[in-house]
């Protein structure tokens, strides 16, 4: 049985599993050139068919998430999804009404599903199926917090667990608590969309003057070069609290943004976003502790948008409840495509658990290809390297940096060793060119490391279980400070991948580092130019090998040197 899950909303994908096998996921955003792309997902879907070999005629199910007011809306009127699009992401002037459009959201967004959005959202997800090929098929639509629950629990490799998803708003819901026991997976409570944590930190990212949904990260990161000082003088406490299971917000969402934008008036935005940081981590904390306690699960997964936060992650980490921990890597809206299916496949078949070691779910692409691709370029040298590993490690270590694109293309925010840029986590002098050159990114953002699972104890000094998703922080050891310089962020943390024989390529290039070296880590960085989605395909990749005046790419196994690149050849 082929279910297909598809999502049209912010981060639009598909994903497409037979029984228990995730067979491909990925998202609009690859294909379209537009970061967390908004359209309908054809692109995906049509990439999922080929990458299975199959007809849409030949696809049984086909699942998506959310069918609230204000979701079932934009399937009506698309154009009105993309004048938001446009406005969210600054690609149009500021418009006079900026701040009707902020309150029209805030009001809509946490009105639930009414009457008749679900056989509307429906008809018209069936309509656009159909264009495209798609008969005979059974349509379901999913509840958006079910689906990131479904994400969470079914790929945990935990038997019985607690599943806990918060994100900024869906189905008027921005949280829920749920069970997975003995393969049931049933909530157990929810948090409503005016009580949303995630709008609030939406709210912050606004009013600093970036981009709601994209640039929470930044606030975080930001957040690190205030002056500390303590909760009880943070002027922004009074916002929200916790009781058992309730998470509540005092001002509801129109207000709250009026508040926020007062109080961030008269003050520094690294300040800002130091009080908001430390009001969700007290908030998050609090509450996942309450509901461990509730019903005595120290296993517990999590998904939903404000899971990205790597610095909440941590004090999660930290309460000392926890006996096994997991988030979802696509913990955002983009991973509710794969979510929905699962969601599908537990209804009908009782499906509620998936081997899932990877996230390499995307497409891969031959040598002859690869090869077919580099033909068609000026100003490139290429040629077969049977010893991939070896070279791209002695670059490394010479304080260059690499382009690295092999295998299937990783699904989620996060490059893991298949779409990466590499380069040598001691290096200033590297960091500073990536970061500069590259991708152009605000000074305070770190990059991230990629280490060998058995080196993380060694750098690393609070260590529990194993992390292959960069999905939480930790503590960088003294000892470790030098050779992680330049993936360390002013707090002494770094957000790792911890690489194990889930991708042996990756792998073998991590262990020639160590053999030039003494440790088997990386900076990684995400395959792209700033503000692009990761690259999908080899074209992609020699675009931006051309168009960031880098040197040296691994592309499958071939060895590629741009001739016209700064300082000529190594």
């Amino acid at each position: 049985m082929y279910i297909l899950g598809i999502w049209d909303g912010h981060d639009s994908g598909a994903a497409l599993i037979d029984h228990d096998r995730i067979i491909f996921a990925s998202n609009e955003e690859r294909y379209t050139k537009r970061k967390l792309e908004v359209r309908f997902p054809y692109n995906s879907i049509n990439a999922a068919l080929h990458h299975a070999g199959i007809n849409a005629d030949e696809v049984d199910v086909v699942a998506f998430p959310t069918t609230d007011i204000s979701k079932t809306a934009s399937r009506i009127f698309p154009m009105q999804k993309e004048s938001y699009y446009r406005f969210r992401r600054r690609k149009m002037p500021k418009p006079r009404a900026e701040g009707l459009m902020h309150y029209t959201k805030y009001a809509m967004t946490s009105i639930g599903s009414l009457p008749l959005c679900g056989a509307i959202s429906k008809y018209e997800v069936s309509k656009e199926l159909k264009r495209i090929g798609f008969s005979d098929f059974q349509i379901m639509s999913i509840d958006h917090h079910q689906a990131h629950a479904a994400t969470a629990a079914f790929t945990s490799g935990m038997k019985d667990q607690l599943v806990i998803t918060l994100d900024g708003i869906g189905d008027g819901l921005s949280g829920s608590v749920s069970t997975l026991e003995n393969g049931e997976l049933e909530r157990k409570s929810q948090i409503p969309g005016s009580d949303s944590i995630g709008i609030f930190y939406e709210q912050v990212t606004n009013i600093i003057g970036m981009r709601e949904l994209e640039d929470e990260g930044k606030i975080m990161a930001m957040a690190d070069y205030s002056f500390p000082f303590s909760f009880s003088d943070n002027k922004l406490k009074h916002f929200f609290s916790v009781e058992g299971l309730g998470m509540h917000a005092r001002y509801g969402p129109v207000r709250q943004y009026n508040e926020l934008s007062r109080i961030a008036w008269g003050m520094p935005r690294e300040q800002f976003a130091y009080m908001a940081q430390q009001l969700l981590e007290n908030v998050v904390t609090e509450f996942v502790s309450n509901a461990i306690d509730e019903y005595g699960i120290p296993d517990v997964s999590f998904a939903g948008g404000v899971m990205s936060n790597i610095k909440a992650n941590m004090k999660i980490r930290a309460l000392g409840k926890l006996k096994s921990w997991y988030i979802f890597p696509h913990m955002g809206d983009g991973g509710i495509a794969l979510g929905a299916a699962m969601q599908a496949n537990y209804l009908i078949n009782g499906r509620s658990a998936y081997c899932f070691r990877d996230s390499y779910l995307g497409e891969e692409y031959s040598d002859d290809q690869i090869r077919s691709q580099l033909k068609k370029e000026k100003g490139l040298s290429f040629q077969p390297e049977s010893g991939k590993a070896k070279h791209a490690a002695e670059i490394i270590e010479a304080n260059d940096y690499i382009l690295w694109f092999q295998g299937r293309m990783e699904y989620g925010p996060r490059a893991l060793g298949n779409r990466s840029i590499l380069g040598n986590s001691s290096s200033d002098k590297v960091k500073d060119k990536l970061n500069t050159y590259v991708k152009q990114r605000e000074w305070y953002q770190p990059f991230a490391p990629s280490m060998l699972e058995e080196d993380s104890g060694r750098l690393l000094s609070d260590i529990k279980g194993t992390d292959k998703f960069m999905t939480m922080g930790y503590k960088v050891k003294d000892s470790a400070m030098e050779v992680m310089k330049s993936v360390v962020h002013i707090d002494m943390t770094a957000r790792p991948q911890m690489v194990g024989d889930e991708n042996r390529n990756y792998q073998e290039l991590l262990r020639n580092v160590k053999r030039r070296t003494g440790y088997g880590v990386v900076l990684n960085t995400s395959f792209n130019i700033h503000g692009m989605p990761i690259v999908a395909s080899p074209e992609d990749a020699i675009y931006t090998l051309k168009k960031t005046n880098s040197r040296y790419m691994f592309i499958g196994n071939y060895f590629v040197e741009n001739k016209n690149a700064a300082g000529g050849k190594r």
